[in-house]
């Protein structure tokens, strides 16, 4: 199906400037330095930090990537494959394994056990339940998780049933993370998801009642075809709803998605979705109503009903410096402090497992200047930074240190300083990504984030 490339979007007003239009590229930031820094030049340095013990008080996760769906969303930038029949399926579970059989014997281990774990996609939901049970026990048995704290897995509504879910719940899952995205069928067809408005009301129905500890919701504001009136309506069903958490993100054009080809093909480089500041618009009106409905706002992205009772472990800990194995095709890792992503391709990964070898494509060891600021621009997403957390760790003052930095984002009205912390307001939070170029050091400005 050919995109809707024109009319489809809210028509952007027309003192919208060109820093507001959706163009290609990648908007979100979610790891510093930029990966196109990660190169395989620095393989060593990756098997190097594998051999080291972990630095005291250290956190561990696991993140698993499942790449199968059954559709390829067309805004969808992640390594995913609709194509791999249940061999395929199968010899890749198995690899995954391969994977963590290697790294369980690794000194960086050092007698740790994972506090998280989280299995993300591609579609986690789309593989059978006979084979995520046997997945899971045997990642059970090379690193137990009984210290786990959070178990979180990504699903996709029509991939679900109650036969599934009780699977996933007897697994251990504590957080249940359902892609949404939208509750109308038209927007969600044009945008190519698999799933529409009845499998939402019916896959939420089988988890609530099965009783899941976190249930959350994922929306993106400004997905082709969105409008004011849909984006309301969004908002309304999902308080209807009353998950204990809901993530919204805006929706950003990488290269690599569906959208940004058939631009390409059509000589568009403006896409056709709502302008940044349209998707702003929305997402604020969307946190307005969830603090109406008493969810409290925790992070440029999420609303949470009950902050007391209802945390989000994997971001808190890698937004901190905790060590993190990404198992899988594409996956990324964090080791010791260096960096390192996986081969990106299926063949590449499965043979590299079958000669015995670690499938590392690429990395890259920060300074540590650059892992201060990499901690500085994950956490800014809160809304809100300690200095007294940045003296402490890296023995820098963060308000001298980005004096110039806070200076214009304080002109710009949009950050806050006192003698303890740095908080941004509304206006700034939900703009953070673009804001957080202002703190990358000179070589890392204006490259290719990817």
């Amino acid at each position: 199906m050919k995109l809707p490339l024109t009319g489809s979007a809210k028509p952007a007003p027309k003192d919208v400037s060109l820093e507001e239009e959706t163009t290609v590229g990648n908007y979100f930031i979610s790891n510093y330095p930029p990966y196109s820094f990660w190169t395989p030049d620095h393989l060593s340095e990756a098997h190097t930090a594998l051999e080291r013990p972990p630095a005291p008080g250290t956190a561990l996760g696991v993140y698993l990537h499942i790449p199968f769906c059954r559709k390829r969303c067309h805004f969808c930038y992640f390594k995913v494959y609709t194509d791999k029949d249940a061999s395929e399926i199968e010899r890749y579970l198995d690899a995954t394994i391969q994977e963590l059989t290697l790294y369980s014997q690794k000194p960086f281990i050092g007698g740790r056990k994972p506090r998280f774990v989280y299995f993300g996609g591609g579609t986690p939901s789309y593989i059978s339940s006979r084979q995520l049970s046997r997945l899971v026990n045997a990642m059970k048995r090379l690193l137990p998780w009984d210290e786990a704290e959070e178990i979180t897995f990504e699903c996709e509504p029509g991939t679900l049933t109650e036969g599934k879910l009780r699977v996933i719940q007897e697994l251990g899952v504590t957080r249940l993370s359902l892609g949404i995205e939208n509750f109308d069928d038209h927007v969600l067809e044009i945008n190519g998801r698999a799933h529409d408005a009845k499998d939402i009301d019916r896959s939420y129905a089988f988890a609530r009642s099965i009783g899941f500890p976190q249930i959350n919701i994922d929306l993106i504001a400004g997905m082709i075809g969105e409008t004011t009136n849909n984006w309301r309506e969004c908002v309304r069903k999902t308080l209807l709803l009353a998950p204990d958490s809901v993530t919204i993100y805006q929706m950003e054009i990488p290269y690599n998605t569906t959208i940004f080809k058939e631009m390409r093909t059509d000589g568009k480089t403006v896409a056709p979705v709502a302008d940044w500041r349209t998707k702003r618009e929305w997402v604020s009106y969307a946190f307005s109503e969830l603090e109406k409905a008493s969810y409290s706002i925790t992070s440029a992205y999420t609303a949470v009903k009950d902050p007391g009772r209802t945390r989000f472990l994997y971001r808190d800990l890698l937004w901190t410096g905790a060590d993190m194995i990404g198992l899988g095709v594409a996956s990324f890792s964090h080791v010791g402090g260096t960096h390192f992503q996986n081969e990106s391709d299926f063949g590449p990964y499965i043979t590299k497992l079958l000669q015995g070898m670690l499938p590392i494509y690429r990395a890259l060891t920060p300074t540590q200047e650059e892992r201060m600021i990499r901690e500085l621009i994950l956490q800014m997403k809160l809304g809100h930074v300690h200095r007294a957390y940045f003296q402490g760790k890296f023995g820098v003052d963060i308000q001298q240190r980005f004096a110039g930095s806070l200076s214009e984002l304080q002109d710009r009205g949009f950050l806050a300083l006192d003698e303890n912390s740095l908080r941004l307001n509304r206006d700034g939070l939900l703009q953070v990504d673009r804001l957080l170029h202002g703190f990358f050091l000179p070589q890392h400005r204006n490259a290719r984030y990817t």
